[in-house]
């Protein structure tokens, strides 16, 4: 698909003038989530690469701002732009609508791990990473840097800090980042000192963003769903189904309420498993 898009000269180029692209992307209008929706049901139902263009070029912006991220590597800014545009058609070849998730939430996995390899291609190292301690400190180093030259004892000592990692382990580490051009195409293995491959160290500690908003949005999309089924019932079912399944602290048994209510276990039971099945029927809905 991405190829298709960039032969047929549909897509803004990252040329010299970066600021020529920035401009004409800014001026791309941002789609609004249910165009956004129909244009991915069009490129997945019937493969539309118009469909696919409108989703990429709205968000070139997106990526440009991804990519000022990593500027302190040294490496071309075009490049870096053209790299996150290449992980952004990815994203969108595999975006699904029916997540209901935003397509830029979902992109950001894509466009990261473009310009992540982007750089260990071209990032000149000397065996990047052999621990697991050291496998955190390649992208993360480069951000404590204020310029290409050596750290002082004061950044070095916070940067070990910051990664809870020993301060020899930084000076090692930038050592072999300001040396010369060699392959790392270490073997990974078990053994927790063996050489790895840039792949084991790329990937961050902390949960993908993505992710975590695609999480959030089906918490919170459940819980309204939730909320809504449960207004719809009336005031004794809503009682019972709350007190049975939602109280965490002191749930209430079927004999208890039955006592409440003046009437027979057997029939708060009733009540409760016809509520739960209109729930489920609301909640499928």
């Amino acid at each position: 698909m991405s190829q298709s898009l960039v032969n047929n000269g549909q897509l803004p180029v990252v040329s010299d003038s970066l600021e020529r692209y920035i401009q004409q992307i800014s001026a791309i209008p941002v789609l609004e989530p249910e165009e956004e929706r129909g244009l991915a049901r069009r490129l997945r139902d019937h493969g539309d690469l118009e469909a696919a263009r409108r989703l990429v070029v709205s968000h070139l912006r997106f990526v440009v701002h991804i990519a000022r991220s990593y500027q302190g590597y040294g490496l071309p800014m075009a490049d870096l732009v053209q790299e996150g545009n290449i992980g952004l058609m990815k994203a969108v070849k595999r975006f699904d609508p029916e997540q209901n998730v935003r397509l830029v939430s979902f992109a950001v996995h894509w466009i990261r791990a473009e310009i992540h390899e982007f750089i260990l291609r071209n990032w000149r190292v000397v065996k990047v990473a052999t621990t697991k301690a050291q496998r955190k400190l390649f992208f993360r180093l480069r951000s404590w840097k204020k310029n290409l030259g050596w750290l002082t004892a004061d950044e070095t000592r916070r940067v070990a800090d910051d990664l809870g990692v020993p301060e020899k382990t930084v000076t090692e580490m930038e050592g072999r980042m300001s040396g010369g051009d060699v392959a790392f195409d270490a073997d990974a293995g078990d053994d927790d000192e063996a050489p790895r491959a840039p792949a084991s160290f790329i990937a961050a500690d902390e949960p993908d963003p993505a992710r975590l908003l695609e999480h959030r949005d089906a918490e919170r999309q459940r819980h309204e769903g939730l909320a809504r089924s449960l207004a719809a019932l009336d005031a004794r079912s809503r009682d019972i189904l709350r007190r049975r399944w939602l109280d965490e602290d002191n749930k209430a048994t079927l004999q208890s309420l039955a006592e409440e209510y003046g009437v027979s276990a057997e029939r708060i039971r009733q009540i409760e498993k016809a509520a739960m099945k209109k729930v489920r029927r609301a909640l499928a809905a």
